[in-house]
């Protein structure tokens, strides 16, 4: 099949849309028509060569559309069936096996190796093979082949233009708050970065009925977006952040999550903590990056610091509720969204790293 994608050939250069074949689908495979892919921190980091995905590849992992062809093994989708495509896992090892596929024991080669088990990709040009599967999916095009473990069946009611980003960045956020955290009733909650995965987690916060509910960036334009979506209290970073949050709360917060992944930053979110307050961190600065903060005070109060990985969501059943709140009026991440057509991908690259948009989603078909 013949299909349009977006290449990375070159770190820290514009994708090129080309015309690549497509492989049939091997036995536990799905080819799915994509509708719309969100762009994701991760295709950026992965796209300037922070990572060791080899090149060239197509990136993309937020994507959602229409089964087209399922191979011989599959069974979890039909032809016809909306989807959205997730994180892939082995469902072999042990977390796996206990129902939490983000903590996969093979989680980086799955997701970032870009290609099949047995060494194939699923794309080719003229030249050559293209890698394929980033996240199980390479979605920035216009079909992608992912496995029946990473695909999720949605309604078709639902709108599949907006879906996308519920496969990493929205449900990372999300289920933050809901999942990993469990943030509870009338308890105090924080996040460092008002991105999409901070806002989701804002409008996660108000769900669970945290209060207060506090953002803190550097970009007073996204405090405000942060309060139209649920924070009662937004905080611009300066070096009196802690104090400010302290003054909130009297005691500290009960519940902090850092968004951006600079140690600096983390370590307000621990210094922030009431006594058995929870901070949560959802990335890194880099490979070597380390994280230090007062030993006594970490200890003494009991405070917990966790690492957390696609929200620790169960995405079979994480991505329909928070589909099922949305079409509730609880959690309107449609608000996040910018669309642009799959030709202004670059512009929409320029855009989140620019701060102009929140959560870019390209979209791959007429509508």
């Amino acid at each position: 099949m013949k299909i349009i994608a977006a290449v990375a050939r070159e770190h820290n250069r514009p994708l090129t849309l080309e015309t690549l074949t497509l492989s049939p689908p091997a036995d536990d495979e799905v080819v799915v028509e994509v509708l719309a892919t969100g762009i994701c921190h991760t295709d950026l980091v992965v796209r300037s060569g922070m990572l060791p995905t080899p090149l060239p590849v197509v990136l993309g992992h937020e994507g959602a559309g229409i089964v087209k062809d399922i191979g011989a093994h599959v069974d979890k989708v039909s032809v016809g069936d909306h989807v959205v495509m997730t994180f892939d896992h082995c469902e072999t090892c042990p977390s796996c096996r206990d129902n939490m596929p983000s903590y996969c024991h093979e989680f980086f080669p799955k997701n970032f190796f870009a290609q099949r088990n047995d060494g194939t990709t699923a794309l080719r040009d003229d030249k050559g093979s293209v890698h394929s599967h980033f996240f199980g999916q390479s979605s920035f095009a216009s079909f992608a082949i992912c496995r029946q473990t990473n695909v999720v069946k949605v309604s078709k009611h639902a709108d599949l233009r907006k879906l996308g980003p519920l496969a990493c960045g929205i449900q990372t956020g999300a289920g933050a708050v809901i999942n990993a955290l469990k943030v509870a009733s009338g308890k105090s909650f924080v996040v460092f970065g008002a991105g999409s995965v901070g806002l989701s987690s804002v409008m996660a916060a108000k769900i669970n009925g945290a209060f207060p509910i506090i953002a803190v960036d550097t970009n007073p334009t996204r405090l405000e977006t942060a309060k139209s979506l649920g924070a009662t209290h937004t905080v611009v970073a300066t070096e009196d952040t802690v104090a400010t949050l302290i003054s909130f709360t009297q005691y500290g917060v009960d519940y902090a999550l850092d968004t951006t992944g600079i140690p600096a930053v983390i370590r307000n979110a621990v210094e922030s903590l009431a006594p058995r307050g929870i901070c949560g961190i959802l990335g890194a600065s880099g490979p070597d990056a380390e994280i230090s903060f007062n030993e006594t005070h970490f200890m003494s109060g009991g405070r917990r610091l966790i690492g957390i990985v696609e929200g620790e969501s169960q995405p079979d059943t994480f991505i329909p509720y928070l589909i099922d709140l949305n079409e509730q009026g609880e959690f309107p991440f449609e608000q996040l969204i910018s669309y642009y057509h799959y030709t202004e991908i670059n512009q929409a690259i320029n855009d989140i790293e620019s701060g102009k948009a929140i959560k870019p989603v390209l979209l791959w078909q007429k509508w």
